[in-house]
């Protein structure tokens, strides 16, 4: 814990320094929000249309998050200390996929108030959002970490990254939307089915995490 505990402080330290990730990630957001607020030539979104615009732009917005997940180990040598240290290399996988799910949350906190601001009458759905964005940004985080360090041994990995994670993040996609499509219904939120999708975003979470936990340090090495 302690090695994690540390791993986790540095990265969010320099990000706080920095300002590599967040800030790209909140303006991105923002900006497709604009984006759809004139290309739609909407002002209401609701149901399965308003939980596709909001799955979607956070999605996309994590992905530049993820690609420079890993770039500081690349660069400083961070993968060569990991690989001499007298640890649990799985700790850096833990540590990274908290760092990102850090990160989504920071973003939803603007992006997802934006999103009720320029489409949704009322604020009321954004409450019962509250677990299926957590879930989804679980189920990202150990994705977007494990597809990263696939990524960043490449040097195309800006290329590689969106291609290899995308497909992966289909089933998440499917099922986050699934979830938040009757909470933003124009006639108030429903939850008939609310229960079985938030388990699907769990499953889904427990997989990606396991194989993540199970492959990490045989990516580590090559």
């Amino acid at each position: 814990m302690e090695a994690y505990r540390a791993l986790l402080g540095k990265d969010l330290r320099v990000e706080l320094r920095t300002l590599r990730s967040l800030p790209a990630m909140t303006l991105f957001a923002v900006t497709t929000f604009v984006i759809f607020r004139f290309g739609l030539d909407r002002t209401e979104l609701e149901g399965g249309l308003a939980a596709g615009v909001l799955v979607a732009t956070l999605l996309f917005a994590a992905i530049l998050a993820i690609n420079r997940l890993f770039v500081a180990e690349r660069e400083e040598g961070g993968f060569e200390l990991i690989r001499l240290a007298p640890l649990d290399r799985t700790v850096l996988f833990a540590s990274k996929a908290s760092a990102l799910f850090v990160y989504l949350t920071a973003l939803e906190l603007v992006a997802v108030p934006t999103f009720a601001l320029f489409f949704l009458d009322s604020a009321s759905a954004l409450a019962p959002l509250v677990p299926v964005l957590l879930l989804a940004n679980l189920g990202i985080a150990v994705t977007g970490t494990l597809i990263s360090t696939i990524a960043t041994m490449s040097s195309a990995r800006d290329l590689l990254a969106p291609l290899i994670l995308l497909p992966l993040l289909i089933p998440l996609v499917i099922a986050a939307s699934g979830a938040a499509e009757p909470l933003l219904r124009a006639d108030g939120p429903e939850y008939e089915r609310f229960g079985t999708w938030l388990a699907v975003l769990g499953l889904y979470d427990l997989v990606f995490a396991l194989v993540g936990y199970a492959v990490f340090d045989f990516l580590l090495e090559d």
